[in-house]
């Protein structure tokens, strides 16, 4: 895991900035760091250390070794300028230093991720008579695209950004995984300058950077708590390649639409397996693809450890790793990492301790405080890059930052299991109407029974899951107010002054959400997914901490995707087909248990009994912050809440946070 910054620019200009935009991101590699720049697109290039590069790279001898100081070379005129920062995991020599090079200096990588099975793609390789200079899978990425162009990116498993310059061609390459695990941004300069980085705060230190609010990308995070659902962020014109995608660039011109956006190809849509089989056999195939995709996920040369937070997701990782560890005699324990609160109500201290004594893990516990949370709110906003809508964002910061502590650098965590396995209570919603459409209306009774069995839901509720399914938005809206859920023109928010249309995102073009099958599909490409990885990747990054998420292996997602949704769902019970998988893998407790928490913080109980004053005064600095976007019933609304008047709603959080954000980057809001 690392961290990348580049700029393409039609004239030359000085290095300095791809030097500063990679100090900003230290924090995701600071084992090592590399430049290339280039004077002219055909120039002989500058192969650059910087301060922290190790004295033996630059006696490796390799072609992509380097030969020069950037500290000599910051004022040269360059038009292209590609930069890293390395996080060492895979081939901790010298020969994992990036950029990297193919042998004839043709092909120039900058590279951020694993390619779990770069050791099978390395002897394929070999096969074609490629010889490898070094044990890194970022040099299996090179010799992937010099044999088979863009097509090596469908022949990759694992998580990726990278930018890939072919001097022959004159051609910039930038790609991104199948889900957008490892994030890449871009943005065009006033020059003109083509940048591209890791993280959005690198454009900072570029000539012309100046921060300002995107209307649209504010008003889905404030009224609907989303980011990441689509190529822009809540900075005007700054874009993200989306998941899947690629661009490919001539240098001498780059087309842009008036908002700076390139074009760029999908090149992975998600596609369901067919399967034909028993409840039996998909529990049986969903066994032996989960454990084989944790088995490329301890693919590492450091120390590989688990976040556990009790949950089933979680859990599967620890005890399928646990078992992989048996397996192969290893004498050294995992560890594991966790969060406890002093709130009952979300504290999974119990199913903690259930999974440590099951598998003997070497445990470690962290537990966040509210007010440490305010005292560090600005660095983690500055990390995160864009505003994020919960306070469990704070409890995975801090079991991250257990795990640097403890020397670990790799961590597997469980993303994207709830949404390929129907694991949030709102799938009940879809799960019904299909019931209902079907007309089978005694198995909708039976079904409502056994979910309020299970989780309490009366059937009023169950009602109402269905009706967010069924029901038409000019009826749904005003219902959605009424329940004091997120409705589309909230009074708190002056939409006017921020000169929107309002709307429900979810119900935007591409996105369906009428069945399982297709509410799952839209949470792992379009509504839900991308944002949770992207505080992942902040919170990990931001600890050196390199995260990997197995349930992402593209083969169990495509699997799991392509089952029956009562194999999901049914009875009440959620991820039926992974709880029969992990039979006699899991302790019963945690396979049998039905309530969700997760990485949670006590946030209601803070926000209504510890310190609600505090509450009341950041939410007084964020809309002072916001410059006339708040309307003055945004503090009733907080009242309302501390006062119980109203659901508890994490909406407070989310302007309290939007105002940090507004400060740490000084966005301008007109």
């Amino acid at each position: 895991m690392c961290g990348i910054s580049g700029f393409l620019s039609s004239r030359a200009i000085p290095a300095e900035p791809v030097v500063r935009m990679n100090d900003l991101i230290r924090h995701r590699g600071p084992d090592d760091e590399g430049f290339v720049l280039f004077q002219s697109p055909v120039s002989q290039p500058l192969v650059c250390g910087g301060a922290d590069t190790p004295q033996d790279g630059y006696a490796a001898a390799l072609a992509w070794s380097p030969e020069h100081r950037i500290a000599e070379c910051r004022e040269t005129p360059v038009t292209l300028a590609l930069g890293h920062r390395r996080l060492a995991i895979v081939d901790l020599s010298p020969g994992g230093h990036q950029p990297m090079c193919t042998p004839d200096r043709r092909y120039w990588i900058v590279y951020n991720g694993e390619i779990y099975n770069h050791i099978e793609l390395r002897a394929e390789l070999e096969a074609l008579g490629y010889r490898f200079q070094s044990h890194s899978d970022t040099e299996v990425v090179l010799a992937a695209y010099a044999a088979w162009g863009p097509e090596c990116l469908r022949r990759f498993n694992g998580m990726w950004a990278f930018a890939l310059y072919d001097v022959t061609k004159q051609a910039l390459f930038l790609a991104r995984d199948r889900f957008g695990i490892k994030p890449l941004y871009y943005w065009l300069a006033p020059d003109g300058s083509f940048c591209f980085a890791s993280e959005i705060k690198q454009f900072t230190a570029f000539p012309g950077w100046s921060a300002s609010l995107n209307p649209g990308a504010a008003y889905d995070y404030l009224v609907w708590g989303l980011i990441d659902h689509t190529h822009q962020t809540l900075f005007s014109r700054v874009h993200q390649l989306r998941p899947g995608h690629f661009m490919h660039l001539d240098i001498s011109r780059i087309a842009a639409d008036t908002q700076g956006r390139v074009g760029s190809t999908q090149w992975y849509e998600l596609q369901a397996t067919p399967f034909a089989g028993t409840f039996e056999d998909a529990a049986q195939m969903f066994r032996e693809r989960f454990i084989d995709a944790v088995r490329l996920h301890l693919r590492a040369d450091v120390p590989v450890g688990s976040c556990l937070s009790g949950g089933l997701d979680s859990s599967s990782i620890v005890c399928v790793v646990n078992r992989l560890l048996r397996e192969q005699d290893a004498t050294q324990l995992q560890m594991s990492f966790s969060a406890r609160a002093d709130d009952k109500r979300v504290d999974e201290s119990a199913w903690i301790d259930e999974v440590v004594r099951a598998t003997g893990v070497q445990a470690h516990y962290v537990c966040p405080a509210i007010d440490k949370l305010f005292y560090e709110l600005p660095l983690i906003t500055w990390h995160q890059d864009e505003p994020f809508s919960s306070t469990s964002i704070y409890a995975q910061w801090n079991v991250f930052r257990l795990a640097a502590r403890n020397n670990v650098k790799v961590m597997l965590d469980g993303q994207g299991a709830d949404e390929q396995l129907a694991g949030y209570h709102m799938y009940f919603g879809p799960r019904f109407a299909a019931l209902l459409r079907a007309g089978r209306l005694l198995h909708l009774w039976r079904e409502i029974q056994l979910t309020k069995r299970a989780h309490g839901y009366s059937e009023l509720r169950a009602m109402m899951y269905m009706a967010n399914v069924l029901l038409p938005e000019v009826i749904k809206q005003p219902l959605r107010a009424f329940a004091g859920r997120a409705y589309s023109k909230p009074s708190w928010l002056d939409i006017d002054a921020l000169g929107v249309v309002p709307s429900d995102p979810l119900t935007r073009p591409g996105i369906d959400m009428d069945s399982i099958h297709n509410m799952s599909r839209a949470q792992l490409t379009a509504t839900n997914l991308q944002m949770l990885l992207h505080w992942e990747d902040r919170d990990s990054m931001a600890h050196s901490v390199e995260s990997r998420v197995p349930f992402l292996d593209y083969r169990l997602v495509e699997f799991v995707l392509g089952l029956p949704d009562e194999f999901k769902l049914s009875g009440g019970v959620t991820k039926r087909v992974q709880r029969a998988g992990m039979s006699g893998i899991l302790p019963p407790r945690i396979r049998d248990r039905v309530d969700k928490i997760g990485f949670a913080t006590p946030e209601e109980v803070w926000l209504r009994q510890r310190v609600p004053n505090l509450f009341r005064s950041r939410m007084r600095r964020a809309v002072q912050a916001a410059d006339g976007l708040f309307s003055p019933t945004c503090f009733d609304m907080l009242e309302d809440i501390i006062d119980g008047k109203k659901p508890f709603s994490h909406v407070p959080w989310r302007v309290i946070n939007f105002g940090e954000w507004i400060n740490t980057f000084s966005v301008s809001i007109k």
